[in-house]
């Protein structure tokens, strides 16, 4: 569909990924904090709940797009998720920071483990229709670009919203207990992620007309094996959020124990916040110069040489701002055209497999994403954890400082370098999606002659 879409349809979808957000930014930025010097917990039981708990959860997220897929009502395949699990995926963003504080050690991890699984299961539930519906609000590839510009600038806003407001919510509303506090800030938060999701929900529609050409789970997972172009993005997907998680995992960490202030981690997050609402910007005028895959390119490189450079350079507060806001712009035109290129796998499938399968692709691509997390989530917690950091300590060893650096720095930068390097196997370029929106269009088979796209041409 050439369609322009509306304002008001870009902004309501990008309310779904606000409201995300608002739980998510929490858990990447906030929540190893929390549960390490907050609550109390060993850092390297959180490290290790992080991998466990999102390793089990992208085991699950196939079968929620499976089942996505097969969902028929009069609301369409994906958007009628968005209203059923608007409200449970809010009360599960508050339970993880309900940590009763009369429990035993024992007790608070037991009760971090169930409310966090539970917390990233209702995430998959509600994300993995949610993104399948980029795919289906419209197939043409211009209009895609700025349906995730806006999505991603309105998640960066929403993880804004978050982030910025929990710590003086939570210490208004909390009275000086930081358990209380931080339970009435999710509150207000959570109630706000789910009134988004139904608003998502309420102003958008479902355009590109899906045929039901499923067989079974496995024959689907054989052709998603087989769409060679879906192990690339899968690939790039992995290092995409693994630069992100260990990035802003270990940024409070950084200005605590590296910086010695840690009053400065509100001065890095907003050049964070801005940087990334400037990149999903800056995503939409790269490719209306550029293709999408130089973009990216140029973007995940430019993040990669940035973010080691961090780990020579003096930890001056000016220049860690400006190259945050720097490397964080670049950030976010890499993420948003990741989200692009997630669609262009799912027509690429159709055209060569002759069935689509936005729920299986997107969900199988998500389960990579939380994989990344919980590698990364695990790098994090485990690097620290070994390299003798010490929660709540008046002083930290000299290798864990340099852990905290690397974390920082050197790791995210080789992490953004493989994902730029993965582009060299991607084939998908703005001509033939091109041609496979015109062969869609105009065909039922493939179109023939000299200049005509054949499946082979991309194996």
């Amino acid at each position: 569909m050439r369609a322009t879409l509306s304002v008001k349809e870009k902004v309501s979808y990008g309310l779904g990924d606000m409201a995300s957000h608002i739980g998510l930014e929490n858990v990447i930025i906030f929540l190893t904090f929390y549960y390490t010097d907050v609550v109390g917990l060993p850092a390297v039981f959180v490290g290790t709940l992080f991998l466990l708990a999102r390793v089990a959860d992208a085991i699950v997220d196939p079968a929620m797009g499976l089942i996505a897929d097969r969902t028929h009502t009069r609301w369409g395949k994906f958007r009628p998720w968005l209203l059923w699990l608007a409200v449970p995926f809010g009360i599960s963003c508050l339970l993880i920071y309900a940590v009763p504080a009369s429990l035993t050690l024992t007790g608070k991890m037991v009760y971090a483990s169930v409310t966090y699984c539970l917390m990233m299961l209702l995430y998959t539930a509600i994300n993995i229709p949610y993104c399948s519906m980029g795919a289906i609000i419209t197939s043409d590839d211009s209009q895609r670009v700025s349906l995730q510009s806006w999505r991603f600038f309105l998640a960066t806003l929403g993880g804004a919203m978050s982030t910025f407001l929990m710590i003086p919510l939570a210490e208004w509303l909390g009275g000086g207990n930081k358990l209380d506090g931080y339970f009435s800030a999710m509150a207000v938060m959570a109630s706000l992620a789910s009134i988004m999701f139904l608003l998502c929900f309420f102003n958008t529609r479902e355009r590109v007309s899906v045929k039901s050409t499923h067989e079974n789970f496995r024959t689907d997972l054989r052709d998603l094996l087989r769409n060679d172009q879906w192990r690339i993005v899968a690939l790039l997907v992995f290092f995409n959020i693994a630069f992100g998680v260990v990035r802003l995992g270990a940024m409070m960490y950084y200005v605590t124990w590296y910086l010695n202030d840690a009053s400065l981690f509100m001065w890095l997050l907003a050049a964070h916040i801005v940087g990334k609402s400037v990149g999903s910007g800056l995503a939409k005028w790269m490719t209306r110069r550029h293709s999408k895959l130089t973009a990216f390119t140029f973007s995940a490189v430019a993040c990669g040489v940035l973010s080691i450079a961090i780990f020579f350079l003096p930890p001056t507060l000016t220049l860690l701002v400006g190259m945050t806001f720097i490397v964080s712009s670049f950030y976010q035109v890499t993420t948003t055209l990741m989200w692009v290129m997630m669609s262009d796998v799912v027509d690429y499938g159709e055209y060569r497999q002759g069935k689509r399968m936005d729920g299986t692709i997107f969900s199988t691509l998500l389960a990579v994403l939380k994989m990344g997390m919980a590698v990364s989530g695990a790098i994090v917690g485990w690097t620290l954890g070994l390299s003798g950091y010490v929660a709540q300590a008046p002083q930290q060893q000299p290798a864990a400082i340099l852990a905290i650096i690397a974390l920082f720095s050197l790791v995210p930068g080789a992490l953004s370098l493989c994902s730029a390097l993965t582009m060299r196997w991607y084939r998908l370029n703005d001509e033939t999606m091109r041609q496979i929106n015109h062969h869609k269009t105009v065909a039922a088979q493939p179109a023939t002659g000299p200049n005509a796209l054949q499946p082979q041409e991309l194996s």
